[in-house]
């Protein structure tokens, strides 16, 4: 894939949530929430201060990251589902 999001943009995957709960129920497609978690897979090289100087993101392709609910927009690259959102967006790295 050849994107490469802008200043202080990230394009993060979902990571699929679980298919059954830990009792063991089975959860329906229509029933689920979509995941706030995802994986970093590209990110753009930074904010820039009123001075011009640059902030390097805090993130990195690779990471697991934590965001909110209606955080993002959703888009498709090469058929497969996409967020593009804004580094402020994420609320934290999974370790």
């Amino acid at each position: 894939m050849a994107f490469k999001p802008l200043h202080d943009r990230v394009l993060v995957k979902r990571v699929e949530s679980e298919e059954k709960t830990k009792g063991g129920l089975i959860i329906p497609d229509s029933a689920k929430e979509k995941p706030a978690e995802g994986e970093v897979v590209a990110t753009g090289e930074g904010a820039r201060k009123d001075s011009g100087e640059l902030i390097a993101p805090s993130v990195k392709a690779g990471d697991r990251v934590l965001f909110g609910k209606w955080s993002g927009t959703e888009v498709t690259l090469d058929g497969q589902e996409y967020l593009i959102m804004k580094e402020s967006d994420i609320m934290g790295i999974i370790g």
